[in-house]
């Protein structure tokens, strides 16, 4: 029980901790808060077995803030780098920053140095799931699907590059602000992805991720002058596609299209948080690409049957936002739109604008969506071809056996 709860509060307040020390401490010593923090939580799974603290947060938190000091003591290095904490008003003003609002503050710095422009782009998610969100090195190499090696590479880089480009621990303002924002919800943007959608052999959803994803952008929309309508926006995709997330399986671990989704198992009170979200994206007639995916996801969701889906809109709202974010995916499922428009000739068109390629690890939905289109115009042998060089690339076993499902269905046409 102890070591599921040590577990649980690691995850959810690890980078609680380390944000607020390294607001203290200073950025230049990260890596040591990171295993002052670590070897906290090693301190409460042993001490913990005995008896459990009334508060087992503010206990992590005040050991945390005690490991610190010890270990810069142990360096001999308190006097230059840290505020004399003898002194009464310093002690209370870094007592203060561990209130509800300064962690919040805190951790938006952390979200903002993480995804700082001068960090590789590849760096920017592993890092901020270590350090803003508590990941462990090796759910992070789970999740992003790459070996805990190379997980470590870039979180060493990442703190190379914050020392070697003294990177400030805040909260941008002014003209510096819109960039470094962009560049903040675009990495909140791909937790989530990987989380509704993930790279994983085993697991098609990630709700851990999914959850990160919008606990920090929920930490955008608190603070006034990170407080923007693509931020809204983007809190709304994340509520439409989340209110989703139960009726993606059936209950034998089966992949379920929107066609056979169970519309009553979508959660209404997070597609209302997003329509709420989404009338407060649209105050400002600047549209950003999280506005019209909001769009596309809230179309699905309006529809009460599949057959009531109203695809010229969503092809619509597609073809706004290709012209503010012109990328393959988003050509490829224009064809799928117009597939289900019957409009097999702009499909076709469309699909002749992609390859395979373009589409890195998700090549099989290229191929998938060439496989109904071959279907749809009654070619049943090239629907079957491109259905297996689908399965030939696909990694995800649940969507393996969707496809292979697909391809029998295709045999017994055939026959």
């Amino acid at each position: 029980m102890e070591s599921k709860l040590i577990d649980h509060l690691f995850r959810y307040h690890s980078g609680k901790m380390v944000s607020v020390l390294t607001r203290i401490f200073g950025l230049s010593h990260l890596e040591i808060i990171e295993d002052a923090v670590q070897d906290t939580f090693i301190k409460a799974s042993i001490s913990w077995r005995h008896q459990q603290p009334e508060n087992p947060e503010a206990w992590l938190t005040k050991a945390a803030k005690n490991r610190v000091l010890d270990i810069f003591r142990k360096l001999k290095a308190e006097k230059n780098l840290l505020p004399n904490l003898q002194q009464s008003r310093d002690f209370i003003a870094v007592n203060e920053l561990f209130l509800d609002t300064e962690i919040e503050d805190a951790q938006l710095r952390m979200i903002f140095t993480a995804c700082h422009p001068n960090l590789d782009p590849r760096d920017r998610i592993s890092f901020a799931l270590k350090t803003v969100s508590g990941f462990s090195i090796k759910e992070i190499s789970s999740a992003l699907l790459t070996k805990e090696e190379t997980v470590k590479k870039r979180l060493s880089r990442a703190r190379k590059t914050i020392k070697e480009s003294s990177i400030s621990f805040h909260i941008p303002q002014g003209k510096a602000l819109p960039e470094r924002l962009e560049s903040v919800m675009e990495v909140l943007y791909l937790i989530f992805n990987e989380g509704f959608h993930s790279n994983s052999k085993e697991n098609l959803i990630r709700k851990e991720l999914c959850g990160e994803a919008m606990r920090l952008c929920k930490m955008l929309l608190k603070n006034e002058h990170t407080r923007i309508s693509a931020a809204y926006a983007l809190f709304a995709l994340m509520c439409f596609h989340s209110a989703r997330l139960e009726a993606k399986i059936n209950s034998a671990n089966e992949i379920l299209d929107l066609k056979h989704q169970d519309r009553n198992l979508w959660h209404s009170p997070l597609i209302q948080l997003g329509n709420t979200m989404m009338t407060k994206a649209v105050i400002d007639t600047e549209y950003s690409c999280y506005h019209y995916e909001a769009a596309i996801a809230a179309e699905h969701l309006r529809a009460s049957h599949f057959d009531e889906t109203d695809w010229a809109k969503i092809l619509y709202w597609y073809e706004c936002l290709y012209v503010i974010q012109p990328i393959p995916i988003h050509v490829l499922t224009m064809a799928v739109v117009c597939l289900q428009n019957l409009d097999f000739a702009k499909a076709k068109t469309y699909l002749d604008q992609v390859e395979a390629t373009d589409l890195a690890q998700r090549s099989y939905l290229y191929y998938g969506t060439l496989s109904d289109y071959y279907f749809a115009i009654k070619n049943i042998e090239k629907a079957i071809t491109h259905l297996d060089l689908a399965l030939a690339t696909v990694t995800n076993s649940l969507e393996k056996e969707y496809l292979e499902k697909k391809r029998a269905v295709l045999i017994q046409k055939k026959e």
